[in-house]
């Protein structure tokens, strides 16, 4: 399968399942349009260029063919119908640290941290058992992975230290490692806390959504109070603490402010250097929801945001997009590129009470408890739902050129539109083709950018 497109000057040709990237001239970009429809002598008597520069270049698409190159077949299919039989072990937790919180966002998931029942904190008793259980299952997987969550985990500070103690006891006796990560929104944040999160935290996600009235509209206190100017210093301090590495700022964009890429401008002008900034996901009747008729508008912008990026590149200032970082080298590994964040079986969450899910999108929905920390996974049934689900078991995956990126999409998403998780959210497809098309763009003018500063030819 190939994929065609032109962004920013650039003719781009994607070879899907080799992965490997071409930036062409008009003339190749037309003949590999028309390569496996057309003869070469069709295309000498239709294209409008000279025949000898199409002969030429059907002879580079050939070479690229019988390299592995260029309209390559997909030989994964049954590579992960064999992966998919083996043991899965269970690789990371998301802890529920608090079903609770100070601000009141309105597009809040989580229903300001209650996720459909009532405001908890877990226990240090829980915590603890949600570490025993990640060792137990987890069979030889040295690098274990636990996200402190909520609702806002650092109000219930305390167990979260007491249980990152209790971890790296459990490192010693079980030749494991923890990487710790925290998700907060600032309003507790203070210097014992940045100082605890430099030392144990491997990452740190800060969220706030970009402007002072984009945030204060969609973030506010619970008392109704704006929350920007209250957690915006505290943000800039822990990110310099922390040397502009192992963080995100993390916003949510909404209908309100389609502009958004306005907003990451804006957090990268204060000084944040790794910027996430998210499509919402809610439902047709939220007024804050995004329809299809915004997705040209949406592309727009990650069109301005990506030529913004290469622009303050070369001028020495860039800073990093998460939606735009895609790796062209053949990471991660195949199974994760075609069955996603491993969801359901090796990535759980963990309510305060012990409750296992497949996700922290699914807690709240009974009919997806797994089991608890206490007594293990009772509901194989639904792992096993979870084990199977891969880019060729969604109809709308198996055709799409960016499926190797996305890895299928979210199920939390897929079945909060469709009931499935076998199926995949539309909106959020046409933005993730989008932002897989600005990266590779990006990838390849940040190229170019090297090739002339070290004084190469380059080609027309």
């Amino acid at each position: 399968m190939v994929h065609q497109y032109k962004n920013n000057g650039y003719n781009i040709v994607m070879d899907v399942c080799s992965g490997a990237i071409h930036v062409v001239d008009d003339v190749t970009y037309d003949v590999i349009e028309h390569f496996e429809e057309w003869s070469l002598d069709q295309m000498c008597g239709s294209l409008p260029w000279p025949a000898q520069d199409i002969k030429e270049a059907y002879g580079e698409v050939l070479v690229l063919k019988d390299q592995g190159l260029l309209f390559t077949e997909d030989i994964y299919e049954d590579y992960i119908k064999e992966v998919k039989s083996r043991k899965t072990v269970v690789k990371a937790l998301c802890l529920h640290i608090a079903h609770d919180c100070n601000l009141a966002c309105r597009y809040c998931f989580a229903e300001e941290g209650e996720y459909k029942g009532d405001r908890s904190l877990m226990s240090a008793e829980v915590g603890r058992a949600a570490l025993d259980f990640l060792v137990a299952n987890s069979g030889s997987r040295r690098n274990l992975e636990v996200d402190f969550f909520g609702g806002e985990p650092t109000m219930n500070m305390g167990v979260v230290k007491e249980i990152v103690r209790y971890g790296r006891e459990l490192e010693k006796k079980h030749d494991k490692h923890f990487r710790f990560t925290l998700t907060t929104n600032g309003v507790l944040l203070n210097d014992d806390i940045m100082d605890f999160a430099n030392r144990e935290m491997d990452n740190v996600v800060l969220s706030i959504d970009g402007r002072k009235e984009v945030h204060d509209y969609m973030r506010p206190c619970r008392n109704g109070k704006p929350s920007y100017d209250l957690i915006l210093p505290k943000f800039l301090k822990f990110a310099d603490s922390r040397k502009q590495q192992r963080y995100y700022v993390r916003g949510t964009f909404t209908r309100r402010n389609l502009d958004f890429s306005q907003d990451v401008i804006h957090l990268a002008d204060l000084g944040f250097e790794q910027i996430s900034m998210e499509p919402v996901v809610g439902l047709p009747e939220e007024t804050y929801s995004i329809r299809e008729e915004d997705l040209p508008q949406i592309f727009e912008e990650y069109d301005k945001l990506a030529r913004e990026m290469i622009k303050r590149h070369k001028e020495g200032r860039p800073f990093t997009f998460f939606h735009f970082m895609i790796d062209l080298t053949g990471g991660p590994c195949v199974a994760k590129r075609l069955s996603g964040c491993g969801s359901g079986t090796e990535y759980l969450a963990v309510t305060p009470w012990g409750d296992l899910y497949p996700c922290h999108q699914f807690v709240g929905e009974e009919d997806f408890v797994l089991g608890n920390v206490f007594d293990g996974i009772s509901r194989r049934d639904i792992c096993d739902q979870f084990r199977v689900c891969n880019v060729y078991t969604k109809k709308k995956c198996r055709d799409c050129f960016a499926r190797f990126y996305c890895s299928g999409g979210c199920p939390a998403n897929s079945y909060k539109f469709h009931g499935t998780i076998d199926d995949s959210y539309d909106l959020s497809c046409e933005m993730e083709r989008k932002r897989v098309e600005c990266a590779i763009m990006m990838k390849a003018a940040m190229a170019q950018e090297e090739v002339n500063e070290n004084g190469e030819e380059t080609e027309e």
